[in-house]
């Protein structure tokens, strides 16, 4: 069996950040760690040449797949029936993934150069999603599961872990790809947590509570949140405003943003 799928790859665009995965070792794995179901409602990012796309359509009836890239719309479109593959030609920022309904399991290999709010993006149709699994960046994966005070633990750790379990599976190495990147790649889950038990109430203000506590690394809480929290807010919430941001869990942050949303309420009433 061959180990690397090459044949008649196109041109990787480096506008869009593409690097085919080819190891079929790899390709195995991954799909094994997605687990994917006859009845599932799966939505995969960025299929590209369909690494990924061929060996879930041996298990799902059906596929929708959102790429930015034409020429890859239109290879996947020749080769897929319309019945077996739904071929959205749209960038997945701008995606309304929702749209497509409740029960979504979504996957891909997501473009490294727009990771970030991608993943912010899919946080807002976390309510229509059952579970998240991604290739990324080894870097990104790390930071998004990383535990507080800890050198990877910052805006996109707590933003995420607020809202979903992160779960790191495996990591990736460049050889997997055509053509390799210079950086290391890891398999990550998300699974969304229950209404219950997301800890703000405002998902508003916590975004700002935490984007203010990050928005000046090895400064003081007392700094970052200077006229928006006072140290008797912080005293009632047991948290020294001396600490830094990247210090506080994300039970704390939410903490914070839900008092203040008390505030808020307590003023306009």
């Amino acid at each position: 069996m061959k180990r690397h799928a090459e044949s008649a790859l196109p041109k990787a665009k480096k506008s869009l950040g593409q690097h085919f995965l080819v190891d079929q070792h790899y390709i195995a794995r991954i799909v094994a760690a997605i687990r994917p179901e006859t009845a599932d409602h799966m939505v995969e990012i960025g299929p590209g040449p369909g690494a990924l796309t061929r060996p879930l359509l041996e298990t799902l009836p059906h596929l929708d797949v959102v790429e930015v890239d034409r020429e890859m719309v239109a290879r996947l479109r020749a080769e897929f029936p319309v019945d077996r593959l739904s071929v959205h030609s749209v960038d997945a920022l701008v995606y309304d993934f929702a749209g497509l309904g409740p029960g979504l399991r979504v996957v891909g290999n997501l473009p490294y150069n727009i990771s970030s709010p991608l993943l912010f993006h899919l946080a807002t149709s976390a309510e229509s999603i059952i579970d998240m699994t991604f290739m990324l960046q080894k870097e990104v994966v790390d930071r998004m599961a990383a535990a507080p005070d800890t050198p990877d633990y910052g805006r996109l750790s707590v933003m995420l872990q607020s809202r979903f379990k992160v779960t790191k599976l495996f990591t990736v190495p460049p050889g997997a790809f055509q053509p390799p990147p210079k950086v290391d790649s890891a398999i990550v889950r998300l699974a969304p947590l229950a209404l219950d038990r997301v800890p703000y109430k405002d998902a508003r203000v916590f975004a700002e509570v935490v984007a203010r506590a990050f928005g000046q690394r090895r400064k003081t809480l007392r700094n970052t949140l200077k006229g928006w929290v006072d140290d008797a807010l912080f005293a009632e919430l047991g948290i020294d405003p001396r600490r830094r941001g990247e210090t506080l869990s994300v039970a704390e942050f939410a903490a914070l943003s839900n008092r203040l949303e008390e505030r808020s309420e307590a003023v306009a009433g």
